[in-house]
């Protein structure tokens, strides 16, 4: 059986937090907690008060030894960033992230809950109802063929083509040409001088 404790943003970073978290990882709770007691890092005070609170939940709401308790899931998840401004030299502002923590730790006893049996198709298919037959489907039928409205016949493609066939023409119309070059160039107006 299993039984979780979640703290949420907390002011710790996640990076800083995942290092405590990675030491505890799959250790016994309580030989846990002596090394979160002894770690040296920050982060490690809100760690061991989640993992405390995972070990009551356990004890308390589902009856679990705290002795045999097994840390088998532990994460951390980024909260939200708080943005704040430092400023700098010659007017300049420097940007501060104040990064938020959701911890997270799952603790059990080593016996496994009976899996939560998942349906197969085949088994959907069995479990549906079956529908009622009725007495005289033919005549049922006939009956919703009268009440429904005739089917129309299905809309002519001719508007269609015909708008493609104006797209085709204005497409094969000779584009106006630009006016041509004069084949005359303009002579040089520099008078042949000599040197």
């Amino acid at each position: 059986m299993e039984a979780r404790a979640q703290a949420r943003y907390v002011r710790v970073t996640p990076m800083k937090a995942r290092r405590v978290i990675d030491l505890i990882r799959g250790m016994q709770a309580d030989e846990a907690q002596a090394v979160l007691r002894f770690a040296p890092q920050a982060a490690s005070e809100p760690v061991g008060k989640v993992l405390a609170s995972a070990i009551a939940n356990a004890t308390n709401n589902y009856a679990m030894d705290a002795r045999g308790l097994v840390i088998s899931e532990a994460y951390v998840d980024e909260g939200p960033t708080m943005k704040r401004i430092r400023p700098r030299a010659q007017g300049r502002a420097y940007r501060i992230r104040k990064r938020s923590s959701h911890i997270t730790v799952i603790v059990s006893d080593g016996i496994a809950m009976a899996p939560k049996a998942r349906p197969t198709a085949k088994a959907k298919a069995d479990s549906k109802p079956a529908a009622k037959a009725d007495p005289k489907p033919d005549v049922a039928e006939a009956v919703a063929e009268q009440a429904a409205p005739a089917k129309k016949a299905p809309a002519k493609k001719a508007p269609v083509q015909k708008e493609t066939a104006k797209k085709e023409t204005a497409k094969k119309a000779p584009a106006k040409k630009a006016p041509a070059k004069k084949a005359a160039a303009k002579k040089s107006t520099t008078t042949g001088k000599k040197d």
